[in-house]
């Protein structure tokens, strides 16, 4: 009964606007700014990918997060709103690991060229990257394993809103804020079970995709 009692919490839940078409664009702060001396620096090689917006440089023993753009953390989940058959129990959709693997796929073994711009809070550079000439935050928003963040970079928005028009990766499922998840998740580990974050978009504070929106058009029951 997950999907009667989620569509029951949707109703009730403290949430903002279910207007997602505003709320999706750049709820996550920029990160700060890096000092002068180091604004130009540029890393090129290959890379390991650590999430869906990390990579690795072994062999400069460099971290490097894309300027721009956010994606769920690896232990987080999404949940599908469809229903199949007769199983109300919502689907959960990893989203972490699929965000990793559309990234990964994307870079394959090729040469990387990342442009570091900021710092983020934690310390980890920041910066644009590309390869072959392909922006690989753009290569995330475009198929809806990542969102942008404020403010946006230029044309990152447009492409985002596509994806979530075309309810492409985790834009056709129930996610959390990444920020959100981030400040309220307590088990962080890859053994995090799905109910974990089914309880936590029950108490939500912000609704990005689509979904949610299309939840709060729907007729209630009159039946029960």
């Amino acid at each position: 009964m997950q999907a009667t009692c989620f569509a029951a919490l949707l109703a009730v839940s403290v949430a903002t606007s279910p207007c997602w078409s505003a709320d999706a664009v750049g709820l996550r702060a920029a990160p700060s700014s890096l000092p002068s001396e180091a604004v130009s620096k540029a890393i090129t090689g290959r890379v390991a990918i650590i999430d869906g917006r990390t990579l690795w440089f072994p062999r400069s023993a460099e971290k490097v997060r894309l300027a721009g753009i956010d994606a769920c953390e690896l232990p987080q989940w999404a949940f599908d709103p469809t229903l199949y058959g007769k199983n109300t129990a919502l689907k959960p959709v990893p989203c972490g690991p699929l965000a990793k693997a559309w990234l990964k796929r994307v870079v394959s073994d090729d040469q990387v060229t990342c442009r570091v711009t900021a710092f983020d809070s934690d310390g980890t550079y920041v910066g644009s990257c590309s390869m072959s000439g392909r922006d690989l935050a753009v290569e995330m928003l475009r198929v809806g394993w990542a969102r942008v963040t404020s403010p946006p970079l230029p044309g990152y928005a447009t492409w985002q809103r596509q994806a979530m028009a075309a309810r492409y990766g985790m834009w056709a499922s129930y996610v959390l804020d990444m920020d959100e998840w981030r400040g309220k998740a307590v088990d962080r580990t890859l053994q995090r079970r799905p109910i974990a974050d089914f309880n936590l978009l029950a108490e939500r504070g912000r609704e990005i995709s689509p979904p949610f929106a299309d939840a709060h058009k729907r007729p209630r029951r009159a039946d029960r």
